[in-house]
């Protein structure tokens, strides 16, 4: 079998974009945005909402139009060639060594919660967790769709129990005390919040109804993820802001629990995380192994219609990391700015490929998203050579091994 199987449902797909965005971010970055901008916080998650809604609505457009699970290197082929869009998609791979480890180590804090563990047996959970998602994901994407929808409700149903118990002690944000600067700090941090866009869009192919359901998934996943933000910031403006705010917050407002309810839904969602990105890489491996570019082992699907031996591959690179982080003694914090670097440059090569291949209507929203990248890659600095010596070796390797003649139609 070499044809995907289209299974995603509009709601699934909310599902699926919204636990990848949510995520463990949802309990730790409003915290974090409040230390950087107090009050301020809330207005930075509104003004980086508004500033996504159009790289989200390019993302849509692209994946509506041009379904496949290529994603943004198949969008960046049809504008600029085979061999770019080959680039691109081999860039985005290199998130896995550095990406899905630090997604790993942020999902441990949250164990931590529940079961506090030596380093030894932190690293014994990271892999028996990556064994169980390589398991799960065996068995095809609609299984994990609906199980991470009903992750979302539930994470949406604790937020809304924490408001309407909190909501005479939730106050509006003051603005006397707005500053320019840390605003645009907060705004900044919580930028990774929406970096997942770009997975989802690798799984347009398997919507049931991609012309239909695919860009008010993506909308509607976005608008949603940036509420439960502000909601989640506004929670926790008075909060003290020490350990895992959410957690605190919740014993106080149900007597005890927050550990277990927080650090639960915590590793879930991290879990979620992780499990959006593994399918999403494993598909795009499988496309580019189609195109030629990638071994043709990667083509073949198992009974379930699922690329395994790209999963497998990814699993086992996930691991090596692990491995070796923790060798180095290395924490998420290592691994996450150089991955923001890889975004920019798969955000910044799709926005272009949008202005060349969506209608004229959509020029200034592809100008805007651009321009909001390129922001994005200052403020990332010198670990965007990480991501640059990524696409170099990318294009020197596409270069030295020309496209495969057997490649899959």
């Amino acid at each position: 079998m070499t044809q995907l199987n289209p299974t995603i449902t509009r709601w699934q797909g909310v599902g699926l974009l919204s636990t990848a965005l949510l995520g463990t971010s949802v309990f730790i970055l409003p915290q974090l945005t409040v230390k950087l901008a107090a009050d301020g916080a809330v207005f930075a998650w509104a003004l980086l909402l508004l500033a996504m809604l159009p790289v989200a609505l390019v993302f849509a457009k692209l994946g509506q139009l041009y379904p496949d699970a290529g994603g943004p290197s198949w969008y960046v082929r049809q504008a600029f060639g085979e061999r770019a869009g080959a680039a691109i998609g081999l860039l985005f791979l290199a998130v896995a060594p550095i990406g899905l480890p630090a997604a790993m180590m942020m999902t441990m804090a949250f164990a931590d919660l529940l079961v506090p563990l030596g380093e030894e047996a932190k690293l014994l959970f990271e892999l028996g967790l990556m064994a169980m998602m390589l398991a799960l994901n065996y068995r095809g994407l609609q299984l994990s769709g609906q199980l991470q929808f009903g992750l979302t409700i539930v994470i949406l149903a604790v937020f809304a129990a924490m408001i309407l118990g909190n909501v005479e002690q939730i106050r509006a944000p003051q603005l006397d005390q707005l500053s320019a600067a840390p605003v645009l700090t907060a705004a900044g941090v919580a930028l990774w919040a929406f970096l997942g866009v770009e997975a989802f869009s690798h799984l347009s192919a398997e919507f049931k109804d991609p012309q239909r359901d695919f860009m008010p998934a993506m909308m509607w996943g976005t608008i949603l993820v940036g509420l439960v933000y502000m909601a989640g910031t506004a929670l926790v403006l008075d909060a003290e802001q020490e350990g895992v705010a959410i957690a605190t917050l919740f014993d106080q407002l149900f007597g005890g629990g927050g550990a277990v309810v927080i650090g639960g839904l915590g590793v879930l969602a991290g879990i979620a995380t992780m499990n959006t990105y593994f399918n999403s890489m494993a598909r795009l491996t499988w496309s580019l192994a189609k195109q030629g570019y990638l071994p043709q082992q990667f083509v073949q699907l198992n009974s379930a219609q699922v690329p395994a031996r790209a999963l497998v591959m990814l699993a086992l690179l996930q691991g090596a990391s692990l491995l070796l982080s923790y060798w180095l003694q290395w924490d998420f914090e290592h691994l996450l700015a150089p991955s923001n670097g890889i975004f920019v440059l798969v955000y910044l090569l799709s926005m272009l490929a949008g202005w060349r291949l969506l209608g004229r209507r959509y020029k200034v929203v592809t100008a805007m998203a651009s321009v909001l990248i390129l922001l994005l890659g200052y403020s990332v600095g010198t670990h965007m050579f990480y991501a640059i010596g990524a696409l170099l070796i990318a294009m020197l390797l596409l270069w030295l091994k020309p496209k495969s003649e057997n490649a899959c139609a």
